[in-house]
């Protein structure tokens, strides 16, 4: 056994250099195999054609249903391309995207079709009212 008593840190009494790292560049290959985790070499996947369309549909069928009656003739076909966009997306398995504007022109969709179907029944309503009460609009 040698005189020398190990150092701190150093159980088996051999003496050790600081590592200052390599003067020469490390070998091709010897990097990370895969890339950083924020790296995302693909992108996002496109959005479907008519994800964009089905809610600037259901935006103007809505917006433009509280303005006047006419936009809100635009919210069943509003419904219909965004059933249509969220089905397809689901269906790509992940290669098509917009799946959120298309739900999002389905919803406003629907709810512009209830108002649709509400403005309609109560025109119905005024014509019935009309036609079977002589002095419906008279005032007395």
């Amino acid at each position: 056994m040698s005189d020398s008593t190990p150092g701190p840190g150093d159980p088996t009494g051999h003496e050790h250099q600081p590592n200052w790292g390599s003067a020469y560049p490390p070998p091709p290959g010897a990097g990370a195999a895969y890339p950083p985790p924020a790296y995302y070499p693909y992108g996002p996947p496109p959005k479907h054609p008519n994800a964009t369309t089905a809610m600037v549909l259901g935006i103007v069928a809505v917006a433009g249903g509280v303005l006047c009656y006419l936009p809100l003739l635009m919210a069943p076909f509003a419904w219909f391309t965004g059933s249509k966009a969220v089905r397809d997306i689901d269906e790509s398995r992940g290669a098509l995207g917009g799946r959120g504007e298309a739900m999002a022109g389905k919803v406003l969709g629907i709810v512009g079709t209830a108002l649709l179907a509400l403005a309609i029944a109560g025109i119905v309503t005024l014509v019935v009212l009309t036609l079977t009460i002589d002095d419906f609009w008279d005032e007395t």
